[in-house]
């Protein structure tokens, strides 16, 4: 099940970040901006850049001999942390962003792929075959640099790029004050599933030690 989940996952989530590549850049191209402006704007996305890292992390522990092939992505620190990112990516649009657009056709598509499907898929195969008990307490101190590192480059592109990737980050509109109570928020839940997915490591591995017994 565990490699299905993986297989599944790595498929999904190339498929997925591709044609949005194919669709984002042109109409990005469309609205006035350079190719390489567009690549950046492509990039710029968090749920992007974390589809990106689940890929990674399929891709590193794809090899049938247990050999990494990506090492930097194949440790249960990095496999953890991106079943945070991405269970936030879910959770946040689900509940914040799903309401601000109603995406038609390809961009449809894409954004059931890469907001539901693949953060699904790659949380259950951490679950099952990602988690191994060897997730520490201060393993939540690095995986928080993440969000904290997209913050800051979010908000220092903005007046230069004149555009957020998300409404809840435009100072100009909404803010500072409220792009502040946004972030802590934000923050806050991603500590909350933190510490969620660290309890969650080390159960599963109590009870693989059971089972072994």
């Amino acid at each position: 099940m565990g490699r299905f989940l993986q297989v599944a996952g790595l498929i999904i989530g190339l498929a997925g970040l591709v044609l949005q590549f194919c669709i984002t850049v042109p109409a990005s191209m469309e609205a006035g901006r350079g190719l390489l402006g567009s690549v950046v704007f492509y990039l710029s996305f968090f749920t992007i850049l974390t589809n990106i890292g689940a890929v990674l992390v399929h891709v590193s522990l794809l090899s049938p001999t247990g050999y990494a092939w990506l090492p930097a992505f194949a440790g249960p620190r990095m496999r953890a942390g991106v079943a945070v990112s991405i269970a936030m990516v879910m959770i946040v649009y689900a509940t914040v962003l799903a309401r601000l657009w109603q995406p038609q056709g390809l961009f449809l598509l894409c954004d059931v792929l890469l907001h539901y499907v693949t953060p699904v898929l790659f949380v259950l195969w951490w679950l099952i075959s990602g988690a191994d008990g060897r997730t520490r307490w201060s393993d939540i101190s690095w995986w928080v640099l993440y969000p904290i590192v997209y913050l800051i480059y979010a908000l220092a592109r903005a007046p230069l790029a004149g555009e957020v990737p998300y409404p809840f980050l435009d100072v100009a509109k909404n803010g500072s004050g409220s792009v502040a109570m946004a972030s802590l928020a934000i923050t806050g839940l991603f500590l909350a599933i933190c510490v969620v997915a660290v309890l969650a490591d080390q159960g599963i591995a109590r009870l693989q030690t059971k089972t072994v017994r």
